[in-house]
């Protein structure tokens, strides 16, 4: 199989579509938060612009919470590469998750951080129950 280099453009109202659908934010919502001059069919034919303006890039990025490189660089065929790969070399053993120096080199054990959020949840369980039974035991002496 032949790669060749070539640089796809991206297509910056399909990514914008897609993270706005990915966070679940309807057009009506967005055209909300962008402005008056704004509407549901507006935002539908900016997703149907292949090319966005930086400042409205920036504008929609800062509102969807990512940063705006997430919109100008997502290309959805790399992503399923990426997971396929990583799916699949999760089962064999010899995927890109075991030769990645970045995934290796964790500094945390996965069960401890769960652990320890299991314990944190618990704790604050307790804690809301202790605050339950003082504020019966405040409201018990208020009527009496």
């Amino acid at each position: 199989m032949n790669k060749t280099n070539t640089h796809k453009k991206t297509h910056h109202g399909r990514n914008i579509k897609r993270f706005r659908e990915m966070l679940g934010i309807k057009q009506d919502a967005l055209a909300f938060e962008l402005g008056d001059d704004w509407n549901q069919q507006k935002v539908s034919l900016l997703e149907q612009k292949e090319t966005v303006e930086k400042s409205m890039l920036a504008q929609i990025a800062s509102l969807l919470k990512i940063p705006v490189e997430a919109i100008e660089n997502f290309d959805e065929e790399q992503a399923i590469v990426n997971i396929q790969n990583n799916y699949e070399g999760a089962n064999s053993g010899s995927g890109t998750l075991n030769n990645n120096a970045n995934y290796t080199d964790c500094e945390f054990n996965p069960i401890d951080k769960i652990v320890s959020l299991y314990d944190a949840k618990i704790a604050l369980y307790e804690r809301m129950l202790k605050e339950k039974d003082d504020m019966l035991a405040r409201l018990e002496k208020l009527i009496k």
